[in-house]
This record gives structure tokens, C-alpha cells and sequence, in this order.
């Protein structure tokens, strides 16, 4: 209700999701020893400065010296990781597996990097689909045919940019991809990179059809236009009128549906509401029989 009358969006977290692996890719190695040292450092600083900027702006301390401690603090962050690492790398347990010094580490790194890489990726995300009579979405999204769907439209000012899900079993994200994006700062290869994280899901998920937008974690105003709200088929009247109660002062501009069952298969269609119907039925007030036609005389035998 609150994204309904305040026109506003719920953007999850990922790790809220259904689907435990999206937004989760994993990172495989085709990167020499050198090259992943320097990819997780400058992850590792990227994170360490972002984070403490935020804690000292919290303590309204801002300003060169503060970008200075944050470099300094990212800097020593960074450093102390890497050495650890190289360290970890030369445990004697390492030498049951056959495998070297340099193959050990860039293992190591690689993990540290796929944990660093997600960290960067605490965006919000809003899901969407262009199938509104999916009776598994439904079933699945739709408090099983008792919710509603909200439509929107992207007649809006600047027009807002959703992006489409690619739907692929291929869940390895290489690091050199990640290098060309953090070190060399590529510019496809950070559209690829997000594209990666972001959009791609496995192919099961192939029939929600789904569309996404990025923002801030929690309820932001927003870009879209919304141009009609579809009701299930066990949606209870109760909060049909509410919502068309709620929405009345826009009723102009927002279209209402009811799903129905098409006889004689499984498939659902979408019929228009006249609102009024819903705004002159409800509330009712209940009344005894005595409140509506009197009290009963005694009759006379």
C-alpha cells in the first residue's frame, strides 16, 4: 500500500532472493599471479575508502584530510591482505594437493576476489515482467492469485532505463574481465561486468520474462509510470475496493483488471473493472435483522 499511494518501489537486496545463486557468478582464473595481486587490491581499496568516507561523513568529518585517511587506512587495508595472503600460500598442508606456491595463491586470490567483487555489488534491485497473465507468476509472486500486479509504463521524464535479464546456465565470470574493468577502466568491460552480476539468471527462470531496475536497498520514489493494477483471480472485493479507494484521486490515469480462467483451458485473461462498482458496494455495515425492519410485535392469538 505504501508503494501503491506514495508511487514509490521496493528495491531487495539480492541475497533476499528466491533464487540463492542470482546476482552470484563465479570467478575462475585465466589471470597470471601479478595481474589478480593488483585486481583485489584495488577492489580492497575501493571498498575500505567507500566504507570509511561513509563512517566519517556519519561523524561530520569531510574534507581533504579525511579522503587522505581513507586512501592511507585502503592503502595499509590492501597491503596487509595481499601479504597474508602470500603467506597462507606457503602452509606445507598445500604441498598434498601437488600443487606450487604460485598455484596456491592465485587460488586464494581468486576466492578473495569473488568475495570482494559481491561486496561492490550491494545495489537494490526491482524486478519486473512483461507477462502479466503468467499463472505461474501468479502462483509465485501473486500470493497465489490472491495479490495483485501493478503495470507501469516508461512514459516518464528522463525516460527511466530497465534492463533486460539474459537468461544463460553459464554462471563463471573471468577475472581478466574484472581487470579490464577496475584496473584499465573499460568501459564495456564494466557494462559486461554488471551485465554479469546483475542480469544473468539460469534458464529455468526463462518464463518470468524479467526486466530490472537499480537503486538504493529499500522503498525509493519512482521512475516509472503507473498505468493499471490487475487483480488475481482469488483477490479478495475487500481489497479491490481499497485499492481502487486508495488510488481514486488518480483513478483518471490507472486502468483496473480482473484475471479471469479462459473455460476449458489453463490460461488467464485480463478484464477491465468499472471502479464504481467496488466504491458504491463497500464498506458495509452489518446490521441485526431488529436494526433494519423494527422490533417484532407480539401477535395476537
Amino acid at each position: 500500500m505504501d508503494s501503491l499511494c506514495l508511487d514509490q518501489l521496493y528495491f531487495a537486496p539480492p541475497s533476499t532472493f528466491n533464487d540463492p545463486m542470482d546476482c552470484q557468478p563465479t570467478v575462475a582464473t585465466d589471470s597470471n599471479r601479478q595481474e589478480l595481486r593488483a585486481t583485489l587490491d584495488e577492489l580492497i581499496k575501493r571498498r575500505v575508502k567507500s566504507e570509511s568516507l561513509a563512517s566519517l561523513k556519519k561523524a561530520k568529518l569531510d574534507g581533504e584530510k579525511a579522503h587522505n585517511h581513507s586512501n592511507e587506512l585502503a592503502r595499509d587495508t590492501a597491503a596487509r591482505a595481499l601479504a597474508n595472503i602470500a603467506y597462507n600460500a606457503t602452509d606445507p598442508e598445500y604441498e598434498n594437493y601437488n600443487m606450487s606456491v604460485e598455484e596456491v595463491e592465485c587460488n586464494i586470490l581468486t576466492s578473495n576476489i569473488q568475495s570482494e567483487l559481491l561486496k561492490q555489488y550491494d545495489k537494490g534491485v526491482c524486478c519486473f515482467s512483461s507477462v502479466p497473465d503468467c499463472s505461474l507468476l501468479w502462483s509465485h509472486y501473486g500470493d497465489q492469485h490472491r495479490g495483485l500486479c501493478i503495470g507501469y509504463s516508461l512514459d516518464r521524464t528522463p525516460k527511466p532505463l530497465l534492463h533486460k535479464v539474459n537468461y544463460d546456465d553459464n554462471r563463471t565470470l573471468y577475472t581478466s574481465l574484472i581487470s579490464r574493468a577496475m584496473l584499465q577502466n573499460d568501459t564495456m568491460a564494466k557494462k559486461e561486468l554488471d551485465e554479469n552480476v546483475l542480469l544473468r539468471k539460469a534458464s529455468p527462470w526463462k518464463y518470468e520474462s524479467e526486466w530490472r531496475l537499480f537503486d538504493n536497498v529499500g522503498l525509493n520514489d519512482s521512475p516509472l509510470a503507473m498505468v493499471d493494477i490487475t487483480f488475481g483471480l482469488r483477490c479478495p472485493s475487500s481489497i479491490i475496493h481499497i485499492v481502487i479507494k486508495a488510488l481514486e484521486n488518480r483513478a483518471s490515469n490507472i486502468n483496473f483488471y480482473l484475471m479471469r480462467q479462459v473455460r476449458g483451458s489453463y490460461t488467464l485473461s485480463r478484464v477491465e473493472v468499472e471502479p464504481n462498482e467496488y466504491r458504491i458496494a463497500y464498506p458495509k455495515v452489518a446490521r441485526s435483522g431488529i436494526e433494519i425492519f423494527g422490533s417484532v410485535k407480539q401477535s395476537i392469538p
